[in-house]
C-alpha cells in the first residue's frame, strides 16, 4: 500500500469489481445503487471536466460543502486523481465561518449540495474573493439563480463524458502524476478552543490510518457501512472513503439528516461510526420508548435486562460468567434482545466504533447488555482518524483500547498522551510542523497507559481544574456521569481556583418533556420547560443521585438548568459536539460567577426566560463536601 493513492485503488477496485455494487443513496424513499464502474466513470468526467475547462493543477485546493452524497465523493477523488487537494467543510458552518475556511484553504473551485449552500457564499461573495466557481449538484430550488460562477454539476458530467471521447481520438497531453506522499485532503481541526486548523493529510496517511484499524477489525467485501457523518471530519473519511477503496464495502447514504435513524434500521450496517452523542439520543429514546410501552413488555424486557447486565459485566471486566447466566442471556436474545437490535438498526451490526469523544461507562453496559459489541476509540485529525482502538473481546469500560499495529504511544512528564505513526501530518495549511521530536504528537489530552497496552484518557491538558484546595479535578469525569442519565444532555464543570465545583446543564429535551407529559405538566418551548419548577426539582435529585458515586471534592455543589440547549450555530459546540469550553466561560461567566455567590437567580438578558435559577444540592450532600 505504500505506493499506493486514493485514485489508483478506485481503478484497480472498478477494473475487478466493475458490476459490484460500491455506493447506495436513498432518494424519495428509494436506495439506488451505484457500481464500482459507474463510480469512476463519474470521476473521470469530473476530472478532465475540472483539468479543461478550469485549468485546475496539481497541488491546487477544491472546498466541498454538503451532506454525505455520491457527488462528495465523486468530486473528492476527481480532485485528487489531478493530484489536487479536497478541503471539507462541515455543511452547518455560518457564512463567516466559510469566509475563513475558504481565504484560509486558497480554494478557487467550490462545491456545494444545494441552494442554502449558495446562498451563503452568495451572501459572503465580496469577502471570498479567490472563488471562482460555485458547482452545485442539487437543482431544487436553483432554477431562478442567474450568476456566472454559478455552475450545474450534472451539465459538467455531461460535458465530461464528450471530453473523454475526445482525449482518446486525440490522445491529449498526460494528466498530471500523483504520488502516494502528495496531499489528498485538509481537514480542519475540531477546534474547542482558538481557530480552526487546517491539517494536511496525504495518500498515504490516509491509507496507513485505514490500514491500521483493518489489521484489527477485518471487514468482508460487500459488508454495509452507514455514512452519515460529515466527510469533513476524518473518521469519516477512513471508513467511509479509504475503507471501501481498500476491501470494497458498500456506503450507504441516508437521504436527509432528519432520516438517518429510519435510513439505518432499513439498512441495518456491519460497521458504524458515531459520537457520543448519537449513541446516548439512540439509548434514551429506547429507554423512554420501553417506559411507554406495555406492561408486558416492560415485564419480559426487564427479566431478561437482568441477564443482559451480568453478560455486560463480565464481558467489560473480563469475568467468567456462570453456565446459566449464559443460557438465560441467549433464550432473552431469542426472545427481546435481538428483536430490540433489529428496531435500533444494530441487527447485523460486527462492530460499532464511538469516536470524538469518550461515552460514559454506562453507555457501554446498556449496548453490551443487548448484544452490540461497541468499542471505544482515540485519534484526531493529525493522526488521520483512529489510532487507538477497543479489541473485540477485550471492551473496557473508561478504557480506549490498544494501539493500532502501526501506532507506538508514551505518557510524557506532563501526563501528556504521545503518538507516533505513519497516518501522522507533517503539516498544517499556516505552515506549522505538527511532529515534535523524532516524529511524535501530542493531540493535548492526559491520561495513563496500562501495562497491557489499555489508554486511559483522563481529560484535556488545559481543561483540567485545580480548586482552591489545589486538588485535580478531571471534569470529563463529572460531566460524562451526569450526560449518563438519560435526562441529561450535555453538562459543562468549572471550578478553577474555586472552593467546589458547579456545573451548566442542558436537559435532554425529548426525555425531560415525555417525564412531564406523565406529571401533566404543560409548556410549549424549551426555556418554558426548562425554568419549570417540577422540571429543575426532578433534575436537582437525578444529579444528587449521580454525585453520590463520585469522590467529595469532585462533586457538583451547585448547577443552573440553561434556558437553551447548547448549539453549533451559537458557537457552544464544534461541528463535530464537542463542547467548546473556554467559549462557554466566556458567554455565561456572569451566570459561573453567579454560583459562587449566595444569589438563588441569575438574570441572563432582559427577557424573563432568561432568569436562571441557582440550584444547591441538597444539605445531606453538602455535609461531605
Amino acid at each position: 500500500m505504500d505506493r499506493k493513492t486514493l485514485p489508483t485503488l478506485l481503478a484497480e477496485r472498478s477494473a475487478n469489481h466493475q458490476q459490484e455494487i460500491a455506493l447506495r443513496q436513498k432518494h424519495l424513499g428509494i436506495w439506488n445503487e451505484v457500481t464500482w464502474g459507474e463510480y469512476v466513470k463519474k470521476v473521470n468526467q469530473l476530472s478532465i471536466v475540472l483539468y479543461e475547462y478550469f485549468d485546475f493543477y496539481k497541488g491546487e485546493s477544491l472546498a466541498i460543502i454538503g451532506d454525505n452524497r455520491p457527488e462528495w465523493v465523486y468530486t473528492q477523488l476527481a480532485v485528487q486523481s489531478l493530484g489536487g487537494v479536497a478541503v471539507g467543510i462541515y455543511p452547518e458552518s455560518l457564512p463567516e465561518q466559510l469566509v475563513f475556511y475558504l481565504n484560509d484553504c486558497q480554494a478557487r473551485i467550490v462545491v456545494v449540495e444545494n441552494h442554502e449552500q449558495v446562498d451563503k457564499l452568495l451572501e459572503i461573495e465580496e469577502q471570498i474573493p479567490l472563488i471562482e466557481q460555485i458547482i452545485f449538484y442539487n437543482k431544487q430550488g436553483m432554477r431562478n439563480y442567474k450568476h456566472p460562477k454559478l455552475v450545474d454539476f450534472e451539465d459538467l458530467l455531461t460535458d465530461g463524458i464528450a471530453l473523454l471521447r475526445e482525449r482518446a481520438k486525440f490522445s491529449l497531453e498526460p494528466l498530471p502524476e500523483v504520488f502516494a506522499d502528495d496531499p489528498a485532503i485538509i481537514a480542519y481541526s475540531a477546534a474547542t478552543s482558538g481557530t480552526p486548523k487546517g491539517v494536511i493529510l496525504t495518500h498515504a496517511n490516509l491509507i496507513q490510518a485505514a490500514v491500521g484499524l483493518l489489521a484489527i477489525d477485518k471487514v468482508k467485501t460487500k459488508d454495509d457501512y452507514f455514512s452519515f457523518l460529515p466527510f469533513a471530519w476524518v473518521h469519516e473519511q477512513i471508513l467511509g472513503i479509504v475503507t471501501p477503496l481498500i476491501e470494497g464495502t458498500v456506503v450507504n447514504f441516508p437521504e436527509r439528516p432528519q432520516t438517518v435513524l429510519g435510513d439505518l434500521r432499513e439498512i441495518g450496517p456491519h460497521t458504524l461510526l458515531a459520537t457520543p452523542r448519537v449513541y446516548q439520543s439512540i439509548m434514551s429514546s429506547f429507554t423512554n420508548r420501553m417506559e411507554a410501552s406495555s406492561k408486558f413488555k416492560k415485564t419480559i424486557f426487564r427479566y431478561f435486562k437482568k441477564f443482559g447486565d451480568k453478560v455486560a459485566y463480565a464481558e467489560l471486566n473480563q469475568e467468567s460468567l456462570r453456565f446459566i447466566d449464559k443460557a438465560m442471556y441467549i433464550l432473552g436474545d431469542m426472545v427481546i434482545f435481538s428483536a430490540i437490535r433489529d428496531h435500533l438498526g444494530l441487527a447485523r451490526v460486527k462492530r460499532a466504533y464511538v469516536a470524538g469523544a469518550a461515552l460514559h461507562s454506562e453507555a457501554f453496559y446498556f449496548y453490551h447488555s443487548i448484544g452490540v459489541n461497541l468499542k471505544q476509540t482515540y485519534g484526531g485529525t493529525e493522526v488521520a482518524g483512529i489510532a487507538f482502538v477497543q479489541r473485540d473481546k477485550e471492551v473496557r469500560a473508561g478504557s480506549s483500547g490498544k494501539a493500532l499495529p502501526n501506532t507506538m504511544a508514551k505518557i510524557g512528564e506532563d501526563g501528556a498522551v504521545y503518538i507516533k505513526n505513519t497516518a501522522v501530518t507533517n503539516g498544517s495549511v499556516n505552515g506549522e510542523n505538527e511532529q515534535g521530536l523524532d516524529g511524535w504528537i501530542s493531540l493535548g489530552d492526559c491520561g495513563h497507559l496500562e501495562d497491557d497496552g489499555h489508554l486511559y484518557i483522563l481529560d484535556r491538558i488545559e481543561d483540567i481544574i485545580v480548586n482552591q484546595n489545589g486538588e485535580v479535578i478531571y471534569p470529563r469525569l463529572i460531566e460524562s456521569k451526569l450526560k449518563s442519565n438519560s435526562y441529561i444532555l450535555e453538562a459543562v464543570c468549572f471550578g478553577q481556583n474555586k472552593p467546589y465545583v458547579t456545573a451548566i446543564i442542558n436537559m435532554d429535551w425529548i426525555s425531560v418533556g415525555r417525564w412531564a407529559d406523565k406529571k401533566k405538566i404543560t409548556y410549549t418551548e424549551y426555556a418554558e420547560l426548562a425554568r419549570h419548577s417540577q422540571v429543575i426539582e426532578f433534575l436537582e435529585r437525578q444529579v444528587s443521585l449521580l454525585m453520590n458515586e463520585l469522590p467529595a471534592f469532585a462533586r457538583v455543589k451547585k448547577f443552573t438548568l440553561l434556558h437553551k440547549p447548547f448549539s453549533v450555530d451559537d458557537g457552544e459546540l464544534t461541528r463535530t459536539y464537542k463542547i467548546r469550553r473556554k467559549f462557554i466561560e466566556n458567554r455565561y461567566e456572569m451566570l459561573i460567577d453567579g454560583m459562587y455567590t449566595e444569589k438563588e437567580n441569575i438574570s441572563m438578558g432582559m427577557s424573563e426566560n432568561e432568569v436562571l435559577r441557582v440550584v444547591q444540592l441538597n444539605r445531606e450532600q453538602e455535609v461531605t463536601l
